[in-house]
């Protein structure tokens, strides 16, 4: 069995007979304009088939973006990971891709729609923030949003079932905390705050609260449900019936009642006040059928965000076992690269598959955490490249090929990227690459104050490319759940993130740089942040953090230019290759092991 297929998902062909559909329920509804999100009701960044509207409509197959539709425009918005995909994907006399977040939505309506316009949107797929945003906006230039039954999912005559795949129990002993704790400390906090229940429409966040794991999306073990916790530690579980077993049934106890998501609407309006939901998350439905019914509503964060972030020593340990074991898959991967891709007879697909299948022969896979990114040459400057039948390219030798890869173990989630050189490269590629992981170096080392946020370390790893007048259009790192979305909130590394950093959050550690045309660079490994021992000389009583290197792969040496680099950097890097080499090295094949031993060859003392 393998997990990743190489097919084309969209045809930019197919997007302007359905933009031309949808314009014309558009103009039987009277509506001037009409949002098309990536997301979901669950806001998840990945969409199920049945999901996938945005995709549908327009061709772009990214994971993050949105469109608003007009009669004259289509806006198809993209942030800087998509710039030069969106291109690829969509009809381009049709749609047209717009910067964002340098363009605001509601600024572009603004300027492209008249006074008086009204601009449908199905209430399920936008949150409470964001549709409140929108309005205080556009209510100035006298244009109105109008909550309206979706108008994609009315021309889109094929459209794939819901998901309904079985959950499944996480064992408690991975977890490290029964969902019956979890749920009394939860809704201790609501009894403190004054509040009978929260909302909770994050599928992540009910399947961690429950200690439950499913399939209904792609790469991303959740089960998606909505759920309503009750001061009391109970809780309404809205999901389709069929997903669950009578052992799950079990599993989850007497205090979780299930009930179908047809009830989810009467169950909410049924609610006393005041109930916490979670404004960024939750669909600005849940709140109309609170507010119609009268019940109070208080908004704050998702309760379950924190915790989950925090992971418990079990889930640490089992990060580290999901780490050791994906990096002895990985070691294969690259001893088997080594070999076979500098004679020129590789394709992308062939990387894929086979690094899939070393990580398959663990027998501890249960999924693959992403699809594959294997950009070779020039598609390695596509950030998140999907390799296709259609986009497969052949390895040549002296081709710089990235790969960012992940494994979904029971016991955690990897994410790991390396670049690799196939021959000789060029002196600015050897820079960049050496810059890139000296900003890598740079945050792993990294030692703060605790209350700082991501945004506070972010630069440390963007200092060196900055020097040479170089950046990247994307964040240094995003949190990592247990076992679950490989991309977690609410903790991350990014000018934008204002969320405390605390021990037992997992996040990435990923700078890189891209060249249009010519190659794509970037290293990733995950880190735990952790309490850092006091120094001699601190300050007395201020508590510092750290970071802990969970990934144990080597970095390629040969793309590294060692006179760039400083003695602490050097030190670092010798010291991570030696962790390496000793941890890894018992678990490879010989051949591997032999390879691992040259990849992980000190630089200390070399010329």
């Amino acid at each position: 069995m393998t997990f990743q297929t190489f097919d084309a998902v969209t045809r930019p062909a197919d997007g302007p007979p359905r933009l031309a559909a949808l314009r014309e329920k558009m103009a039987e509804a009277g509506l001037a304009g009409w949002l098309v999100p990536r997301a979901d009701a669950h806001q998840g960044e990945y969409v199920a088939p049945h999901d996938a509207r945005l995709a549908w409509l327009t061709g772009f197959s990214g994971s993050a973006g949105f469109a608003a539709i007009l009669h004259d425009q289509a806006g198809v918005f993209i942030d800087g990971r998509y710039r030069v995909q969106v291109r690829a994907e969509v009809d381009g006399a049709h749609f047209t891709p717009v910067p964002w977040p340098e363009t605001r939505l509601e600024d572009w309506l603004v300027a492209h729609l008249p006074e008086g316009g009204r601009v449908g949107f199905d209430p399920w797929l936008h949150t409470e923030a964001e549709i409140t945003r929108l309005e205080t906006r556009l209510a100035s230039a006298g244009i109105t949003l109008v909550p309206h039954a979706n108008l994609v999912d009315q021309i889109w005559t094929d459209q794939p079932a819901p998901p309904a795949a079985p959950a499944c129990a996480h064992p408690d002993a991975l977890a490290g905390r029964t969902s019956a704790e979890k749920r009394a400390e939860l809704a201790a906090d609501l009894r403190a705050r004054g509040l009978s229940a929260a909302v909770l429409t994050l599928a992540d966040s009910v399947s961690w609260l429950l200690n439950i794991r499913g399939a209904d999306i792609a790469r991303n073990p959740v089960v998606l449900a909505f759920a309503i916790l009750h001061d009391t530690g109970r809780l309404s579980l809205f999901t389709a019936p069929e997903k669950i077993s009578e052992d799950l049934r079990a599993h989850l106890g007497p205090e979780i009642t299930l009930r179908p998501v047809s009830a989810f609407g009467p169950a909410l309006r049924s609610l006393g006040g005041p109930v916490l939901v979670a404004a960024d998350s939750v669909p600005r439905q849940v709140v109309l059928e609170l507010h119609e019914a009268g019940v109070a509503v208080e908004t704050g964060a998702d309760p379950c965000l924190l915790p989950k972030a925090r992971k418990t020593p079990a889930e640490i340990a089992g990060a580290r076992a999901a780490h050791l074991r994906d990096g002895a898959a990985m070691v294969e991967f690259l001893a088997w690269c080594d070999e076979a891709l500098p004679g020129g007879h590789q394709t992308e697909i062939d990387v894929v598959r086979r690094l899939e299948a070393f990580r398959a022969a663990t027998g501890a896979l249960r999924e693959i955490a992403f699809d594959t990114i294997c950009g070779a040459g020039p598609n390695g400057a596509i950030v998140h490249y999907r390799v296709t039948t259609a986009t497969n390219r052949k390895i040549h030798p002296g081709d710089v090929v990235l790969v960012d890869s992940g494994g979904q173990y029971a016991d955690g989630t990897t994410d790991i990227t390396r670049t690799l050189a196939t021959g000789p490269v060029a002196p600015e590629v050897r820079d960049a690459y050496t810059r890139v992981l000296r900003g890598l170096i740079a945050l792993s080392r990294a030692r703060w104050p605790a209350g700082l946020a991501g945004r506070d370390l972010d630069a440390l790893a963007r200092y060196p490319l900055w020097l040479s007048g170089r950046d990247y259009d994307h964040g240094t790192g995003h949190g990592v759940g247990a076992y679950l979305c490989v991309h977690e909130g609410p903790q991350r590394f990014s000018r934008l993130s204002d969320v405390p950093l605390e021990p037992g959050m997992i996040l990435s550690n990923e700078p890189g740089h891209y060249r249009e045309g010519a190659y794509g660079i970037r290293l990733e490994n995950l880190v735990l942040v952790a309490s850092a021992p006091a120094l001699p000389g601190g300050d007395p009583g201020r508590a510092m953090l750290e970071l802990s290197t969970l990934t144990l792969v080597p970095f390629d040496l040969r793309l590294v230019d060692r006179a760039a680099l400083s003695a602490e950097e050097i030190a670092w890097l010798d010291a991570y290759h030696a962790r390496v080499l000793a941890e890894v090295g018992p678990q490879v094949s010989d051949s591997a092991r032999a390879w691992l031993a040259r990849a992980c060859r000190p630089l200390a003392g070399t010329a």
